[in-house]
C-alpha cells in the first residue's frame, strides 16, 4: 500500500502521513460499520483521499491533484464496490512496486546506512526507534537519517522505478544487501518480516535470471527459512542446529532453494552469496560434510575479509581438525570482536571441549553479558547450568 502511493505521489512523506491516517480511520470506522469487502482497496481509496485533501488544502503539487481526480473513487461508505482502478492494484500488483521502492531506496546517490534505513522503515516496516537499535545509534539520529534521506531523493529527482540494465550493476549489490538484512531481521522472529524479504528476492531474481548473486540470495533464504520450524522447541527455547530435528524442516524449499543455488553455479556464479547458499546447502544434509563446509567458508573469508565469517570457519574446523585449532582462529579474532557475544560462546564451546572448565564459564558468563536476546541468554544460562560449580 505505501508502496503504491509513494510510486503515485512521488512524495515519501505525504504517502507516509495518507497511508497513516486511512489506517486511523479505519480503526474507528470498522469496528462500528463493519469491515469491507475488500479492506486493502478501501484503505488505498482512504489513503489517495487524504491525499488529496491534503494536496487541495495546501494548493500545491497541481498536476499529481488532476491525476489523483482523474483516478478518484467514491469514497468508502458511500455503498459502491472497488472501481477497476482499484482492482488494478491487487495483490500482484505489489511485489512489482515494492521492487520499484526497493530500487528507488538503493539509488547511489544515497549513502549505503541511508539505504538500508530508509528500506527498512518504507519496506520493512520497522519503526524509528527499532532502525536506530539495528544501527546502533541514538533514535533522534536516525530521525534525521531518514529525513534527510527523503528529502535527497526528492531534491534529486531519482525516478521511483526499477532502474535500466546498464545500470543495474551501480544498484544490485545494495539490493541484495538490503533484502538480506530485511530477511535476518525477520529471521530472529519477525515472520513478516521474513516472508517479505523472500518476496523481495523472488521478485528480484526473475527480474533478474541470469544474475548469479540475485539467485544465489534467494537459494541462501529458502534453505535458511525452510529449517524455521526447527529452530525453537515447544517452549519457544532456541534448539541448535547440530539437535534440530529434520522431519520438521521444509523439503519443498530446500529443494527450491537448491534448485535457485544451481541456477547460480550454473551462470558460473562465485560471489559470497554463491558461497553462503552452498553452506547453508551443505547444513541441510543428512551428513554435514564439514571440510568442505570449513573450505567454503575460508573462500568466503578471503573474499569479504569479514571477521564473523573467519568465525564461522573456526566453528567448522572445530569439526574437522579439533577444538584446539579453532581456539586459535578465535583468539586472533578477540581485537575486532571482542564485544561480539558470539565470539565468547565460541570460545566458551571450544575451552568446554578441552575440559578446561573455569575459562569456559569465564567465556560464557561474558557471552551472556554481550547477549540482548531473551532466548540466546537462556540458552548460555543453560549452558552454564551444565558446566556445573
Amino acid at each position: 500500500m505505501l508502496a503504491s502511493l509513494i510510486g503515485f505521489l512521488g512524495d515519501f512523506d505525504l504517502a507516509e502521513e495518507a497511508t497513516q491516517e486511512a489506517y486511523a480511520i479505519a480503526a474507528e470506522r470498522w469496528p462500528a460499520e463493519g469491515e469491507p469487502d475488500n479492506p486493502r482497496a478501501w484503505l488505498i481509496t482512504t489513503a489517495r483521499n487524504r491525499a488529496l485533501d491534503r494536496i487541495r488544502r495546501e494548493r500545491v503539487l497541481a498536476r499529481k491533484t488532476k491525476l489523483l481526480e482523474a483516478e478518484a473513487v467514491t469514497r468508502p461508505g458511500g455503498g459502491s464496490g472497488p472501481s477497476a482502478a482499484e482492482e488494478a492494484m491487487s495483490a500482484d500488483a505489489f511485489p512489482d512496486e515494492r521492487l520499484e521502492l526497493l530500487f528507488t531506496c538503493c539509488h547511489p546517490a544515497l549513502a549505503l546506512d541511508a539505504q538500508v534505513a530508509l528500506t527498512l522503515r518504507t519496506l520493512g516496516g520497522l519503526t524509528t526507534p527499532e532502525i536506530a537499535s539495528a544501527f546502533l545509534v541514538p533514535e533522534p539520529t536516525m530521525a534525521q537519517r531518514l529525513v534527510r534521506a527523503k528529502k535527497k531523493i526528492k531534491a534529486a529527482g531519482i525516478p521511483f522505478r526499477v532502474p535500466a540494465e546498464h545500470l543495474m550493476p551501480d544498484r544490485l549489490g545494495a539490493v541484495l544487501a538490503v533484502v538480506y538484512l530485511i530477511f535476518n531481521e525477520g529471521y530472529g522472529g519477525r515472520t513478516d518480516l521474513a516472508a517479505e524479504a523472500l518476496q523481495l528476492g523472488r521478485a528480484t531474481a526473475d527480474l533478474l535470471p541470469d544474475e548469479p548473486e540475485a539467485q544465489a540470495l534467494l537459494a541462501l533464504m529458502l534453505l535458511h527459512h525452510s529449517r524455521r520450524e526447527a529452530r525453537f522447541d515447544a517452549d519457544g527455547e532456541i534448539v541448535l542446529l547440530a539437535d534440530q530435528d529434520p522431519r520438521l524442516w521444509d523439503a519443498d524449499e530446500i529443494a527450491a532453494g537448491r534448485a535457485r543455488l544451481e541456477r547460480a553455479l550454473a551462470l558460473r556464479g562465485s560471489g559470497p552469496y554463491v558461497l553462503q547458499a552452498a553452506i547453508a546447502s551443505l547444513h541441510v544434509e543428512a551428513e554435514r560434510d564439514w571440510a568442505e563446509i570449513a573450505a567454503l567458508y575460508g573462500e568466503l573469508a578471503r573474499l569479504t575479509g569479514s571477521p564473523v565469517v573467519e568465525l564461522n570457519r573456526a566453528v567448522a574446523v572445530a569439526e574437522v581438525e579439533g577444538a584446539e585449532a579453532a581456539l586459535a582462529i578465535t583468539g586472533s579474532l578477540a581485537p575486532e570482536l571482542g564485544d561480539y557475544h558470539y565470539l565468547h560462546s565460541t570460545r566458551a564451546e571450544m575451552l568446554r571441549r578441552l575440559d578446561r572448565q573455569d575459562e569456559a564459564r569465564d567465556a560464557y558468563e561474558r557471552a551472556r553479558e554481550l547477549a540482548t536476546d531473551p532466548a540466546e541468554q537462556r540458552l548460555l544460562e543453560r549452558r552454564l547450568a551444565e558446566l556445573g560449580g
